[in-house]
């Protein structure tokens, strides 16, 4: 029961570190590509069994080496993730012998399986700077110990573990970084019968080196202009206004002429193009856009004779040119989709995707747009 306790008292310490929120940044970074900040990791250092029949005969006869291979991902320079695989073998003394003195037990072979998940304190707090030369992160999350267990039993035990610790990091440059890790565990004992305590723990301690594929890439979230935005919104409004004033105009005069004479018939043009932005990477309407895109549904409908462009287009600094196809496209599939569902008819409307442009509005994030002609 002490050993479930232990373990599942570091499981939430893990979870608790998982929620926290990175309020401290301050600029938000992120990964661009699934493939970018994949890294792989060695380190070599000793590993301290914390068992009670140890601290009877002596700590420092219960350090043996460890050695840890590590594969993982930064989603961004706060938050990170990662599997480790360590191990070597433990040691225990014990009076487990018929003359009751101290009987060393060598060569307990085991493998651990970690899952962390990892949180640079120093981006979280100060902000992340691609040149800092030193950095600290915490780490937390389960794993598994696989050992053969004794006794009569012969087949290899999976024993569940929960694990914290803390790591520095020196920034030799954008590929490298040398590691100093620390780490806590706690699992059941690997040592079964032969061990007075069923719980075993262990203190570690190593250093190594991490290799970034690519070296180390981050990019920034645009910042949106919305000013700029609210005022093509309210300049689309105001041209609005203006061509419902004209239509008002054309039906009242056309209640007052008479049928046998003469018919009066007043054509409402568009008032120019219209604009919908988009989020970087994305194909979802913003309210902001919704509203521009019922304006002009109004107008279309009131010219039925009349065919539309609708032209879908990407930012070319970002993403590869056959994502931007696909991305520019999609926008301008959810764009017609749109207008379908305020009543204008198909036959109206005409699709295209440009893909990723560049200087069309001379800034990029503008690119990220479906212009509708």
């Amino acid at each position: 029961m002490k050993s479930k306790i232990a373990i599942l008292s570091l499981f939430l310490v893990g979870a608790s570190t998982a929620m926290a929120q990175n309020e401290g940044a301050k600029e938000r970074y992120y990964s661009e590509r699934f493939k970018d900040n994949i890294f792989i990791s060695a380190g070599v250092g000793a590993q301290g069994s914390v068992n009670p029949d140890n601290f009877d005969y002596g700590f420092g006869h219960a350090i043996t080496p460890l050695i840890s291979i590590s594969v993982g991902k930064l989603i961004n320079p706060v938050w990170g993730v990662r599997g480790q695989f360590a191990g070597m073998w433990s040691t225990l003394y014990s009076k487990y012998n018929s003359a009751g003195t101290y009987e060393e037990i060598k060569n307990k072979k085991y493998l651990t399986l970690h899952a962390d998940a990892l949180l640079n304190l120093t981006n979280l707090v100060a902000g992340y700077k691609e040149d800092r030369l030193f950095t600290i992160s915490t780490f937390a999350g389960p794993g598994l110990t696989f050992a053969k267990a004794f006794g009569n039993q012969r087949k290899i035990n999976a024993l569940i573990n929960g694990s914290v610790g803390l790591m520095g990091q020196f920034n030799v440059n954008k590929y490298f970084d040398i590691n100093i890790e620390a780490r806590g565990e706690v699992s059941p004992s690997m040592f079964g019968k032969q061990s007075s305590a069923y719980t075993d723990g262990a203190v570690s301690l190593t250093a190594g080196v991490t290799y970034t594929f690519g070296g180390k890439k981050f990019v920034t979230c645009p910042k949106i202009d919305e000013s700029a935005i609210n005022d093509e919104v309210n300049r689309y409004r105001s041209e609005l206004a203006d061509a419902q004033a004209d239509l008002a105009k054309a039906k009242n005069a056309l209640a007052n002429v008479k049928p046998v004479t003469t018919e009066v018939v007043k054509e409402v043009s568009v008032a120019g193009p219209r604009a919908v932005f988009f989020e970087i990477g994305r194909s979802k309407i913003s309210d902001r856009g919704m509203v521009n895109l019922q304006m002009a549904a109004k107008i279309i409908k009131a010219n039925p004779g009349k065919k539309y462009k609708i032209a879908g287009y990407a930012d070319k600094a970002t993403g590869s040119a056959k994502l931007n196809q696909k991305l520019s496209e999609k926008r301008a599939k959810v764009v017609y989709e749109a207008l379908i569902k305020e009543g204008v008819a198909s036959e109206q409307l005409e699709l295209i995707g440009f893909g990723g442009t560049s200087n069309m509005f001379s800034k990029d994030y503008l690119n990220r747009v479906v212009i509708l002609e």
